[in-house]
């Protein structure tokens, strides 16, 4: 009777290790998220468009931009007035968070994008790249915004 035990607790075993082999290994699924990550971090994205609509190379006079710094999490923005920051967090599979932005708080005549980058920030929870363009969107809805790399 325990030889039937043992034989079956080991079939048991033998099964459910071996649904394991389908799955992908943790260390490959973190190196794609690392490229990934390492490719849109610690450079400067130059907002393109903002909610589907194109955005000009220079508001007030100053280009708006992002720039995630992977050292320590941060983030700087501005949509072309104000100076915007706070913290970000990478995870697997192209997801995103900003923390609220926190901004200088000067009048501009022309706050338009700025408050709609502002509102992306908040809202946005994924990343998509493809080569030197960056969308933030929300679920699989369209783009939030695009922007470019600047090199």
């Amino acid at each position: 009777m325990k030889t039937i035990q043992y034989f079956s607790l080991a079939l048991c075993l033998l099964s459910l290790n071996g649904c394991h082999i389908f799955k992908k290994e943790p260390a490959q699924q973190k190196s794609g998220d690392m490229k990934q990550t390492n490719a849109i971090t610690d450079r400067k994205w130059k907002l393109v468009e903002l909610q589907g609509k194109p955005v000009a190379d220079k508001i007030n006079g100053k280009e708006p931009f992002i720039l995630l710094q992977i050292s320590d999490n941060r983030y700087s923005a501005s949509g072309g007035c104000n100076g915007m920051g706070g913290t970000f967090t990478l995870q697997n599979h192209g997801r995103i968070k900003f923390s609220q932005p926190i901004s200088t708080m000067m009048a501009c005549e022309n706050m338009d994008i700025e408050h709609g980058l502002s509102q992306v920030l908040i809202t946005a929870d994924n990343y998509s790249l493809n080569g030197d363009d960056l969308s933030l969107n929300k679920a699989r809805m369209a783009p939030l915004a695009r922007f470019k790399a600047v090199k």
